[in-house]
């Protein structure tokens, strides 16, 4: 069978930049909002290759992120739109909340269980919400019965909008970056192993990485900076950062 092949150094650039955000975006939902917990759920990547009868990626989320968690349940749990309290955010594209999950009358009750298991009962859902297209919803929950009051809706609200425009203006500058990669006549491999090596790993380190030999990467690097003018990996870095390559 094929392998697929590997995605851009754009793509990939700009995956691990919404990773890092979306990561920061749960811990601060607990630093920052006073909750037990803080999950975020981003779009179901599977679609119509999950389970039969699953919904598409548009309609779905994965808990991908996670912070104050006890038990594993919640983990990489699957949330079709309309299901629970932030598939119902999801369907609605609007903040929904509930005082005690686990006696609402206002959400299905699909994972009850995953809930229990790490003793929450008042939860917030808030979409992440840009150009009219939900990218994911962010959840703040207590292990208290609590009704959630407009100030800590609007700083989970705040955290939310600060993160969405994060994830869009990394994706912005990722589509720079991959331009005037390909303006300096870089491939798509030499741009990757470039990155990586503009964050001081070593060639051996930058091959396990990517699947490659030693030898390869270092024949990349060199094709890199024949085609930047650079003699070694610290001028590479300096004119790749110059043009814009690396941001």
């Amino acid at each position: 069978m094929r392998s697929a092949a590997p995605e851009p150094p754009d793509t990939r650039a700009a995956e691990l930049v919404r990773s890092a955000v979306l990561a920061d975006l749960a811990r601060r939902v607990v630093a920052d909002c006073g909750a037990d917990v803080g999950l975020v759920g981003v779009p179901d990547a599977r679609g119509a290759e999950g389970a039969e009868g699953a919904e598409g990626a548009e309609d779905a989320m994965v808990l991908r992120h996670w912070a104050g968690t006890r038990a594993d349940l919640l983990h990489n749990l699957r949330v079709p739109a309309g299901t629970g309290l932030g598939g119902r955010a999801l369907a609605e594209r609007a903040p929904a909340w509930v005082p005690d999950y686990r006696a609402a009358t206002t959400i299905s009750h699909h994972y009850d269980a995953a809930v229990g298991a790490d003793d929450l009962y008042a939860m917030l859902g808030v979409p992440l919400v840009h150009d009219g297209a939900v990218h994911g919803v962010v959840y703040a929950a207590l292990r208290t019965v609590v009704p959630f009051g407009d100030v800590r809706i609007g700083a989970v609200a705040e955290l939310a909008r600060t993160a969405t425009r994060a994830l869009a203006g990394a994706a912005a500058w990722g589509g720079r970056a991959a331009g005037r990669s390909a303006e300096a006549g870089l491939t798509p491999r030499e741009h990757e192993v470039l990155r990586w090596a503009a964050t001081g790993r070593t060639n051996p380190e930058i091959a396990a990485r990517l699947g490659l030999s030693s030898h390869t990467v270092t024949g990349y690097l060199k094709s890199a900076m024949h085609k930047l003018g650079a003699r070694n990996r610290v001028e590479l870095a300096v004119a790749a950062r110059e043009r814009g390559i690396l941001g």
